[in-house]
Formats: structure tokens, C-alpha cells, sequence
């Protein structure tokens, strides 16, 4: 029994991955692709892994045979040029559990016990319902939980409502194609940096790989 069987975990892989040049989801740091690193961190937490990945060219092999060494389910964009806010939407469209946690896949800092400090907000956000039910009290949903930073929102660590999925759908079909312009549509509780800093001392915790320097130097961070 996973420690959280009412989040179902999305990882968007198979990006463009323009800048670095080649796919991401399949670096490896410390002799593991980063797709298996995230997916050994999230097994025990999540009821469910599945990988998004952009439908893929004509002459390409599937992006289902490129991932099938994983053993995971792979969802095909439904959105495939319209970068991350489609896979988010079509994660949420095929969710078959209440709350959807989507990482993108090139997250290396990741760590267990930042998700499971993450993922309890889904249980204390349904009890807080509940309590109001009980009590006669009208308490607006909770659409997504999200993390922010200085640099602004993290959406790609995030946990969302299945039930948000005609939301962002809807911001797709109108021409919306920033995140964080879709996710201003959802009733948000944030976490804030002085909660996520203790998980991450050093202020890394949301760094990403755009670049082969930064695989480089996560690859340096981690080994130290």
C-alpha cells in the first residue's frame, strides 16, 4: 500500500530538449536515468507512475518503445506543442485518483521527504472539506498546491485536482500556453520558501536541467 493511495504521480518526459541537445529523461546521474531515479523516490508514495511524453515524429521510434525498459504506463500528450501546460492537462484528463502529483523528470534535487511533506497537504486539504462539511460550512476546494520560490511558481513540482482538468483543458483550446497563466485559474495554496527551505538548505531543491553544463554540475552537486 503506497503511503499517499489518493495521489497518482505524473512525470513529463520526452520533451523537446532543445538546449541540451538530447532526450533528459534518460541522463543518468550516479549510474541511474533520471526517469528511474524519480520513479524509485515516488513507488512507495504514489497508488500510480505515468510517464507523458510528446507524440512523436513519423520517422521517430514510439516514445512507448524508448521508455519501455522502465515498465511504466506512458500517457502520449494530448497537447504535444504546447509545451509543459499540456502535459499537465492530459496527466489530469487520465487520472484515475483524486489528486495528480506531476515532476517533471529533470528534477535531480528531488527528495523523498520533500514529496511526502508535499503530498500530506492532498490529506490535510480533504480533511479541512470534510471538517467543513460536518460543521455546515462553506470552505472553497483546494485546486492545486504549489510551491513558490523568488523566482515565482514551481508547477512542475506540484500537486493538482484531477477534477481541474477541463480547467486547463479549456486555457489550452483559448490559446494559453504559459503554466503559470493556466494555474491562476486555480484556487492555489502555496508553499511558501521558508516551508520547502528545510527540506533544501542550500535553495536547490527545484533546479532543473536545460542545459549539458547544468547536467554537468548537477552531476558534481550530487557526487559532493
Amino acid at each position: 500500500m503506497p503511503l499517499f493511495p489518493n495521489v497518482e504521480a505524473f512525470l513529463l518526459v520526452g520533451g523537446k530538449s532543445s538546449r541540451m541537445g538530447r532526450d533528459k529523461a534518460l541522463l543518468e546521474i550516479n549510474g541511474a536515468p533520471l526517469v528511474r531515479r524519480a520513479a524509485d523516490i515516488l513507488t512507495p508514495l504514489a497508488s500510480k507512475i505515468t510517464l507523458v511524453t510528446s507524440a512523436p515524429l513519423p520517422a521517430e521510434p514510439t516514445d512507448t518503445n524508448r521508455y519501455s525498459s522502465f515498465g511504466l504506463p506512458v500517457q502520449i500528450d494530448r497537447w504535444p506543442n504546447a509545451g509543459p501546460l499540456g502535459g499537465i492537462a492530459t496527466a489530469l484528463a487520465a487520472a484515475q485518483n483524486p489528486w495528480c502529483l506531476i515532476l517533471a523528470c529533470d528534477m535531480p534535487f528531488i527528495t523523498r521527504e520533500w514529496l511526502i511533506f508535499l503530498l500530506g497537504h492532498s490529506i490535510q486539504s480533504d480533511s479541512e472539506i470534510a471538517a467543513s462539511h460536518i460543521h455546515g460550512e462553506f470552505l472553497q476546494q483546494t485546486d492545486v498546491i504549489i510551491p513558490e520560490t523568488e523566482r515565482g511558481l514551481e508547477p512542475l513540482c506540484a500537486i493538482y485536482r484531477a477534477s481541474c482538468a477541463p480547467i486547463l483543458a479549456a486555457a489550452l483550446e483559448n490559446g494559453v500556453r504559459k503554466v503559470t497563466d493556466a494555474v491562476a485559474r486555480l484556487n492555489q495554496r502555496r508553499i511558501t520558501e521558508n516551508e520547502w527551505r528545510v527540506f533544501s538548505p542550500d535553495g536547490n531543491l527545484f533546479g532543473n536541467l536545460n542545459t549539458w553544463q547544468d547536467y554537468l554540475e548537477a552531476q558534481q552537486r550530487i557526487k559532493s
